[in-house]
């Protein structure tokens, strides 16, 4: 890891929809924590003027944030913007005579993965890289092959620590929650395997549309948006084995040796929908066989987890946002008061949004003569509290060389292997209605184990399973 902090901050695509939701009020948050003492310099291609993207900037912390006032004018003082096409050598020329006192500057490349290749060449050719830091947005590549060739062209300028690929999603306090509860507490371990583990679930529902990205989606669909990274990432946390020692290589390094040994997709154990109506928004085709849902069952082939099925849900128009991790145990080997016990009685619940509990399912003794029973939850929520926004941490860790939260070559070309069997409308397309849990075909993918757990709006009464 790069010890030293990166002393100038080149924004490309500063002009782009991303920095007006995400970017620019994660490092209006920096700042009023002192974390942004260095040059900020933006870099694009949209006729702007210096005066024109500070305007942009104060409407984006007023529109999605609070404008701090204060933090505002320090990024304002040392706002430097250039505007040319990432093609041509005067913009680089510009670029460099902006960091003349800078050694170590960090690049973040908030564009197209296509035009990757042109800057790190223009920054190459032009003597701008120096001891520097990239930060890359995903996608990182389309599948395997896109992802080895974006890497290669990465490496023309960067050496592998020095190139972070940011992931928000793995910037969560909840995600980040997974990890921590997992190694902090010694009851786990000993049931966290085979021996006491039936089922994992984790469910991803979003009870919204596409919000205006249908277009990206035509490019990316479920696979590509939600499944290739965030949901393998919850995947990684909750089956990886501890690292030796909290250092950001040995963490990654168990990640990825996790995902490795994930089995590729088998695409008979994966079912994808898509919500009626989607092919009449904006930018999609008529004839459109995205996925806007998709359930599929993986393995992974360890020691611990030989046989475990992990199910995994995500879509949009669903009854629900709530992304939600359910953890069933094995029930007892004899059934001594002769129940039918439900689905999800003893199970550990990690629910990461939109609010954040973990719940321990367990069944106790109805009060009376009789000797029944009745399922319960223990629930403990936490605040979030002073938590820092995804972005605010990963843009700050990036600064200090930190990469534990950043996605490392070999864990993106593992997940990738693990999906590129079903890219490619390799399976049915089967449609749903907007309001429900998607098509009733992903209920065969889980049929063998029981029911999905479908998250509630609101937490209350005990869970319950079925559709």
């Amino acid at each position: 890891m790069n010890a030293a902090r990166s002393d100038a901050f080149v924004f490309f695509g500063a002009t782009g929809d991303l920095a007006y939701k995400q970017i620019f009020p994660a490092l209006q948050a920096l700042a009023a924590r002192g974390h942004f003492e260095v040059p900020f310099i933006c870099v694009a291609r949209s006729g702007w003027s210096p005066e024109r993207l500070k305007e942009r900037l104060k409407e984006s912390l007023e529109n999605h944030g609070v404008l701090n006032q204060q933090a505002y004018q320090k990024l304002c003082e040392r706002l430097v913007y250039i505007d040319g096409d990432y093609q041509d050598a005067p913009t680089y020329d510009k670029l460099c005579a902006a960091l003349r006192e800078s050694s170590r500057p960090l690049y973040y490349l908030a564009i197209q993965p296509s035009m990757f290749g042109t800057v790190v060449e223009g920054l190459s050719r032009t003597g701008c890289l120096k001891e520097s830091r990239v930060v890359v947005e995903k996608p990182f590549g389309r599948d395997l092959a896109s992802a080895l060739e974006l890497n290669r062209i990465l490496h023309t300028g960067f050496e592998d620590r020095s190139i972070f690929r940011i992931d928000h999603f793995l910037g969560k306090e909840p995600v980040q929650n997974i990890y921590y509860t997992r190694f902090a507490n010694s009851i786990l371990e000993p049931l966290w395997n085979r021996n006491y583990i039936a089922s994992v679930q984790v469910t991803m529902a979003e009870n919204f549309g596409m919000g205006g990205r249908a277009r990206f989606y035509e490019e990316a669909g479920a696979i590509r948006d939600v499944l290739q990274n965030h949901l393998l990432e919850i995947i990684a946390y909750l089956s990886m084995d501890p690292s030796t020692g909290d250092d950001p290589e040995a963490i990654r390094e168990e990640c990825t040796r996790l995902l490795r040994a994930v089995k590729p997709l088998d695409p008979s154990h994966v079912v994808r929908g898509q919500f009626r109506g989607y092919r009449g928004e904006p930018g999609v085709a008529p004839d459109s066989s995205v996925e806007t849902f998709l359930a599929v069952r993986l393995y992974i082939d360890t020691w611990r987890w030989a046989g475990v099925p992990f199910y995994i849900r995500a879509g949009k128009c669903l009854p629900v946002t709530s992304t939600t991790v359910t953890v069933s145990f094995k029930r007892p080997p004899r059934e001594t008061f002769g129940e039918i016990v439900p689905a999800f009685s003893n199970h550990l619940r990690f629910r990461l949004s939109p609010d954040v509990l973990i719940g321990l399912g367990i069944r106790v003794k109805v009060p009376g003569e009789r000797k029944v029973g009745e399922d319960v939850e223990l629930v403990a929520f936490q605040s979030e509290g002073d938590a820092m926004a995804p972005y605010e941490r990963l843009l700050g860790d990036a600064m200090r060389g930190d990469a534990s939260l950043f996605a490392s070559e070999e864990t993106v070309e593992a997940q990738w292997r693990i999906v590129d069997p079903i890219l490619g409308n390799q399976t049915p397309l089967y449609f749903y209605d907007q309001g429900s849990w998607g098509p009733a075909e992903a209920d065969q993918v889980i049929a063998r184990d029981g029911l999905w757990y479908n998250p509630k709006p609101v937490e209350e009464a005990p869970v319950t399973g079925g559709r």
